[in-house]
């Protein structure tokens, strides 16, 4: 149980830590007046509203009622408190489940959120269930075959998988699936749960197949070492065959890269994402995350920043418990 806290408590302070450091580039490297309103942000409407100055015109024909529409948005998003008070209001807003509202389209952040989030879910499921599937049996394999031609094949493979940039690869699988073949469409398609996988098949490959050989480089290293343990010798000579032997023996003890990677991926898997949605039109979080920066409507922004931050402090939470199963060893010392 106090294992269980610390961790909760960790979980908590790393979320606290990136979400204060995103909302305060975003409020000092920015003028967030300025979003909201516009020009009207750059006129001195104190004055205007106390009678000093007859004729604004000249300042873009702002009148006193544009500038009770600033009045109105400095008090609406609290832009006249200190950055430290505003930053306690938007973590007290987000305990209420209220992410705030965007600055361009005025539709509740977690509105947009919640229709965005479950795409990019989805397909970052598909790319690590590929992943793992794909990469599994191809480390076994190689493994067994060390320094042997199929090996040799496959880690020049895996290095060639790894060096193509996700971009560049989803524009070739885009060429030959899509435009050429005409096996997939072109655009992502929201029907049904089968046609929503369909249109996810390509920018899940695009994803999962450097995941599968950086998750097979690290598990055929580790496969190979564990096969020269005296516990696999020994069982070689009570008779055991080779598969028992790796599935109940082998297997298990040398997933811990693979699982140590599982966690670490998840940044950089939603970073790929960034890309692969805009390359195959998929209105998911990682393109609501692009357009929001790109129009400096922050409340989103923040809003995509929280809920990146803490799924992957979620996901290495719950990959230090699968180590506790892995090895109980680790159960122990923790």
């Amino acid at each position: 149980m106090t294992v269980l806290v610390r961790r909760l408590a960790q979980l908590v302070a790393v979320v606290l830590a990136v979400t204060f450091l995103a909302f305060t580039a975003m409020n000092t490297l920015g003028d967030p007046l300025f979003n909201v309103v516009g020009f009207y942000a750059s006129v001195d409407c104190d004055a205007v509203l106390a009678g000093e100055i007859e004729d604004v015109s000249g300042q873009g024909g702002t009148g006193v009622g544009d500038c009770q529409v600033v009045t109105e948005a400095r008090e609406e998003f609290h832009l006249d408190e200190p950055l430290p008070i505003r930053y306690g209001r938007w973590v007290g807003d987000l305990l209420h489940g209220d992410f705030g509202t965007s600055f361009k389209n005025r539709m509740p952040v977690n509105k947009l959120l919640a229709d965005r989030l479950p795409k990019s879910l989805l397909l970052m499921a598909m790319a690590e269930i590929f992943a793992v599937a794909v990469s599994i049996p191809w480390a076994v394999a190689a493994a067994y075959r060390a320094n042997r031609t199929m090996d040799r094949a496959s880690t020049v493979g895996a290095f060639g998988m790894l060096a193509l940039p996700n971009f560049a690869l989803g524009v070739i699988l885009f060429y030959f699936f899509v435009v050429r073949w005409q096996i997939f469409p072109s655009r992502f398609e929201d029907d049904n749960l089968l046609i929503r996988l369909k249109s996810l098949v390509l920018p899940a490959l695009t994803l999962g197949m450097p995941l599968a050989a950086t998750y097979f480089r690290l598990l055929r290293t580790d496969l190979i070492t564990t096969l020269q343990e005296d516990f696999v010798v020994m069982a070689k000579a009570k008779g055991l065959s080779n598969r028992w032997i790796m599935f109940r023996h082998v297997l298990r003890p040398s997933l811990f890269s693979v699982v140590t990677v599982f966690g670490l991926n998840t940044a950089a898997l939603m970073g790929g994402a960034l890309i692969v949605e805009q390359i195959f039109s998929i209105p998911g979080l990682g393109r609501a995350l692009v357009e929001a920066s790109i129009r400096d409507d922050y409340p989103v922004v923040l809003g995509a920043v929280v809920v990146i931050a803490t799924g992957f402090v979620v996901i290495n939470f719950a990959v230090d418990l699968v180590y506790s199963y892995l090895d109980p060893r680790v159960r122990r010392e923790s």
